[in-house]
């Protein structure tokens, strides 16, 4: 099957829908990533595919999650306009201080970028998170069964569903966190 992103990706405003793992994402990201690079380029520090669709065997919302490190958030005002040429649509922080947060629909969310400050926790957390379940099929597992008891029971309410999340998010980032300090105290 082709990866197309108006077939594999796109969710309406305020569900909570589910899919399988779907290998398309990584390569879809890819693309994305070329496209952002070649009007923003200049002010990236780094570019991530964050998230359910980074994490093979993770059920996810069909949206792609994309992190983007900048040196300062105050001079990252300048990659908005380039990024609207894009498609994408600023949505300030939101809820988020110190991120600039864009969306991508078409006509339905299809991208997320999240624009953080490379020293920024945010910025950590997106990493952490990701590569501790890239290496840990057995919390992918865990995840998917706590995200599809989510969706199950909030399908029409994102904020629910995502608050629903937020403490095992948080205990994976302290486990996570605890595994970069052994490693980094030589232990």
């Amino acid at each position: 099957k082709k990866c197309n992103s108006m077939t594999v990706l796109g969710l309406e405003r305020g569900v909570v829908r589910l899919v399988p793992y779907n290998p398309c994402w990584s390569l879809l990201f890819e693309d994305e990533k070329q496209r952002i690079q070649t009007v923003i380029g200049l002010w990236i520090l780094d570019i991530q595919h964050v998230g359910s669709t980074s994490i093979p065997g993770c059920p996810a919302k069909p949206i792609l999650d994309i992190a983007i490190a900048v040196a300062n958030f105050e001079q990252a005002f300048i990659c908005i306009p380039p990024l609207e040429q894009l498609g994408y649509s600023c949505l300030g922080e939101y809820g988020i201080p110190r991120r600039h947060y864009f969306v991508r629909r078409n006509p339905h969310s299809t991208h997320h970028i999240h624009m953080l400050e490379h020293h920024s926790s945010e910025w950590l957390n997106h990493l952490l998170f990701r590569d501790y379940l890239r290496v840990h099929p057995d919390a992918v597992e865990a995840y998917g069964a706590l995200k599809s008891s989510l969706a199950a029971r909030y399908p029409r309410d994102r904020d629910a569903y995502t608050e629903g999340k937020a403490e095992w998010i948080q205990g994976i980032l302290a486990i996570a966190r605890a595994e970069m300090n052994s490693r980094s105290s030589g232990n």
